[in-house]
């Protein structure tokens, strides 16, 4: 009646045996470190580097507990924080002592001592939030006068297709900041320009000047056009913030609007801090210009003349100038997918691009009308541009599939199809803020924190022992298995703990251990009613189990509810809150129960369990005492 089959206990084993293993690593403890990464695409940390950074820090009588190269950075770990400021200044002075134009990012880091044979299970310790551990603040200001002429040179685009398609004859257009200038000769051509711009670009206000025969019409954003833009700037960076930061992997990231044109980001927790900061300080844009194929575009590109009127000059990869012109064909923002490849001719790296259906259909219309003309794909960091190439148009490329080849590395185009997959910023970004709060000033919440957890356990097995007796130890061992549970499972999602989170790990302890009390006074009913010791055991766990279940799923809503709706604290502690009540669950049912099967489930002529005091009274009045 009361025994598990084999492969049940096999089960509750397994668990209890990932549990530990993933508990495991929260207890070892960090050190303070140094990571260097590069600061740009073109910059490899390597080899030569560590040995740089080595020699460095000889030089300063600084003695690293281990400096480790690892795929795109090296991790320097020291013996304390006061020797990792000064290991990083030492760094910093030795790779980048112009900060202005730094090649590597030096940045401070706190590194993980979980051993190499729970790190090769993948076994890590949960990430702690900005209130516990620290991590880093930055406040990144938003270019909307960028955002806007932006819009404008893509509305000056829009403008020369659309009256190209109706004839109308102009003699020329041309973005003058963020106004669009259209000139007309033609009364009548001037006249049909205005119908269409009132007609398909509404968002667009029209005046108009007079010199001699020529009259230009100086189109505009309107004002509450204006405002729209700047706030779809705004949505769609942090949109591409939290994709950027989904591709580095951290867990719950707080990510706000602050005013109309700044950005906050907290990283709680964060492992790998110099690449988040060197992720999000790119401003990563694509776009794609026809080059400059006249006589004084080349003239320009031999150095042998000045760059021509509309044209711009920047370096491709290789340090050799392009002049390309400032039109801008297609942008970052008719890229739907970018993937890092190889060229299936050349076998050499490559990034492979996805345009959406407008930027298709411009590609196609371009490479059809510019066959033997070359094409620049320009890509835009930190308000640098770089040509990553410059190919010949051998002929009409349609189906919006493009490819981004030569001379890349394979680590180079991983780089740049992760920027251009996480998304086009709608406007530059700048971190006019950056603030990496230390360990030391979550210390006393994390004091407080594990002793709030730590006296509540003690106290309810106290309780659980005292009124209870064996099956209070039973209750306390599922307790415990419980919180064993909580945290390996918190640990293998690695989410962030907060605050709130250890609060709510501490009401978890509470409502776990009120399945026990439910499923210990139903033992307690069924003996005092009269049943044997082991019809009681087995009738307590079967009839308190549909409480259990209708107790535990409608507090599950209500924390489901939390996770949905919340946001930053709430939902820390909504996440906790949830897999507690799931692990309790568990715990509560069908580990205790084999703990008690295992105990009194073998002994087939049982007289009497230890469940404390059972007030039975008797045919006189009499009280009777379970063991």
């Amino acid at each position: 009646m009361n025994r598990y089959p084999l492969w049940k206990y096999v089960i509750l084993g397994i668990a209890l045996l990932i549990g530990v293993l993933y508990t495991l690593p929260n207890f070892f403890g960090e050190d303070p470190a140094v990571q260097v990464s590069s600061a740009r695409s073109s910059v490899h940390v390597d080899a030569s580097t560590q040995a740089q950074i080595q020699q460095a820090l000889a030089a300063a009588n600084i003695q690293p507990l281990s400096t480790v190269q690892e795929a795109d950075s090296i991790k320097v770990r020291l013996p304390n924080t006061d020797v990792q400021l000064k290991a990083k200044d030492v760094i910093q002075r030795a790779l980048a002592p112009n900060q202005d134009d730094a090649p590597y990012v030096v940045a401070l880091n706190l590194l993980s001592k979980t051993p190499t044979w729970l790190a090769a299970l993948r076994a890590a310790p949960m990430y702690l939030g900005l209130d516990l551990r620290g991590g880093v603040h930055f406040m990144l200001q938003v270019d909307m006068q960028a955002a806007l002429t932006k819009k404008a040179e893509s509305y000056a685009g829009d403008l020369r297709t659309v009256l190209r398609d109706k004839n109308v004859r102009h003699a020329g257009i041309e973005r003058n900041g963020q106004s669009i200038l259209i000139r007309f000769r033609d009364p009548a051509a001037l006249q049909a320009a205005r119908s269409t711009i009132a007609d398909q670009f509404p968002d667009l206000a029209v005046t108009d000047s007079v010199q001699g025969d020529t009259t230009t019409l100086n189109a505009t954003l309107k004002p509450e056009a204006a405002r729209r833009v700047q706030d779809q700037a705004l949505k769609q960076n942090m949109v591409t913030l939290h994709n950027r930061i989904n591709e580095l992997g951290v867990a719950e990231p707080v990510i706000q609007q602050q005013g109309t044109d700044r950005i906050v980001v907290q990283l709680p927790g964060v492992q790998d801090t110099s690449r988040a900061k060197d992720i999000l300080g790119r401003t990563a844009t694509l776009e794609v210009r026809m080059v400059d194929e006249g006589s004084e575009g080349r003239s320009a590109e031999a150095g042998s003349g000045p760059v021509p009127f509309g044209d711009e000059r920047y370096l491709d990869r290789e340090g050799r100038p392009v002049v390309v012109k400032k039109q801008v064909v297609l942008t970052g923002e008719n890229l739907t997918d970018a993937q890092a490849g190889f060229d299936s001719q050349t076998q050499e790296p490559a990034v492979h691009l996805t345009l959406d259906a407008k930027g298709a259909r411009i590609f196609r219309d371009v490479t059809r009308e510019s066959v033997g003309k070359r094409m620049a794909i320009l890509l835009f960091e930190k308000g640098k541009g770089e040509v990553v190439t410059a190919p010949v148009i051998r002929g009409e490329i349609g189906g919006g599939r493009v490819q981004i080849s030569g001379r890349m590395s394979t680590a180079e185009a991983n780089d740049t199809a992760l920027l251009l997959r996480a998304g086009s910023l709608a406007a530059p970004m700048e971190i006019i803020e950056e603030m990496t709060i230390g360990p030391s000033l979550g210390a006393e919440n994390i004091a407080k924190g594990f002793h709030s957890v730590t006296w509540g356990f003690a106290a309810i097995v106290v309780f659980m022992v005292i009124y209870y007796n064996l099956f209070g130890l039973f209750s306390a061992i599922a307790l415990a298995v419980n919180l064993l549970l909580l945290v390996a499972i918190l640990s293998m999602l690695q989410a962030t703990l907060t605050l709130p989170g250890m609060a709510a790990m501490a009401l978890a302890l509470g409502m776990a251990i009120d399945s026990n009390v439910l499923i210990n006074e139903r033992v307690r009913e069924e003996l005092r009613s009269g049943s044997s010791p082991q019809a009681a055991i087995h009738a307590g766990y079967d009839r308190a189990w549909a409480t259990i279940l209708d107790s535990n799923v409608t507090t599950l809503i209500a924390g489901v509810a939390l996770l949905a709706f919340g946001s930053g604290p709430v939902r820390g502690f909504a996440v906790v809150h949830c897999i507690g009540i799931l692990t309790s669950m568990f715990s509560a049912v069908f580990f205790s129960r084999g703990l008690v099967n295992l105990w009194y489930g073998r002994q087939k002529k049982l007289k009497a369990v230890s469940i404390g005091t059972v007030w039975r009274p008797g045919a006189d009045g009499a009280i009777t005492k379970a063991e």
